[in-house]
């Protein structure tokens, strides 16, 4: 096989420079400011529908901790929005009741939740860590 020759648009850690210019990601033609507040109102649901989804499920999931210790993040002023977007676009989902894969189908109803959740936990990896309550930190 021939090797492909391929073009370095811009180094991993210059990517999120400079905002105005998102480069590969498509924001739907949205400025900055019009992202910021899509991502405010994401949270204001989060904050208004994830205790509902908890107490109603958070004996039938055992990934109710990590959902927690994502909530803590989420709430820390000193986490950039950017990252904060990503955990409240996962917690969106699983608070949301349209899924891949239905929350009432029994057994498997929450595996599309825990996959989103996993993902964001591998996503932020060790920087998660603090957030979660002392007692599950070891």
């Amino acid at each position: 096989m021939k090797e492909r020759d391929f073009e370095i648009v811009a180094p991993d850690d210059e990517i999120f420079e400079n905002l105005g210019d998102l480069g590969a990601f498509r924001t739907g033609g949205k400025t900055e400011q019009e992202i910021e507040e899509d991502y405010r109102e994401q949270t204001v649901y989060v904050e208004e529908n994830l205790w509902n989804k908890v107490q109603r499920v958070g004996k039938k999931i055992s990934f109710a901790k990590d959902i927690m210790a994502l909530y803590n993040y989420m709430r820390d002023p000193f986490v950039s929005w950017h990252r904060k977007a990503i955990v409240v676009m996962g917690l969106v989902y699983f608070i949301s009741p349209i899924d891949a894969i239905p929350d009432i189908a029994p057994l498997v109803g929450y595996l599309d939740d825990l996959g989103v959740i996993a993902a964001l936990i591998k996503f932020l990896g060790s920087e998660l860590v603090p957030y979660y309550d002392a007692k599950y930190r070891s």
